[in-house]
């Protein structure tokens, strides 16, 4: 009988992940996030309607905190809409090889760094 080769250690920090893995991972990450906001987007959304809750948020709005917060909310709602498009374009039967799956998720990380530090610019 011969032993089978079995993975000896499982920890997930010490593993080296594939980038289409890693992106995978990311948006599912993504998602769930902005998942947990809806709440606070919703109590966002209704205080904003009245001229009293929105002269209020206007001036939380101004808090650096605040602010980072927003852009942190939008880097996680842009990759993941990036990402989206690309699972979408493999459902599709698009970049379904490995090279391409690789090419594909890279492409998803470097348009999503361009898009996320311009709208990091755009709050400065």
């Amino acid at each position: 009988m011969t032993a089978k080769k079995r993975p000896v250690n499982l920890n997930l920090f010490t593993m080296k992940f594939p980038v289409t893995a890693i992106a995978s991972i990311l948006h599912r990450v993504s998602g769930f996030v902005l998942f947990l906001f809806i709440p606070l987007l919703l109590w966002i959304f209704s205080l904003s309607m009245t001229a009293g809750g929105f002269a209020r948020l206007q001036s939380v709005q101004q808090c650096w905190v605040m602010r980072l917060l927003e852009w942190l909310l939008l880097s996680g709602f842009i990759y993941h809409v990036i990402a989206g498009i690309r699972h979408l374009c493999m459902d599709a039967g698009y970049f379904e090889g490995k090279e391409n799956g690789k090419f594909s998720a890279v492409i998803v990380a470097l348009v999503s760094l361009v898009l996320i530090l311009a709208v990091g610019g755009w709050f400065v």
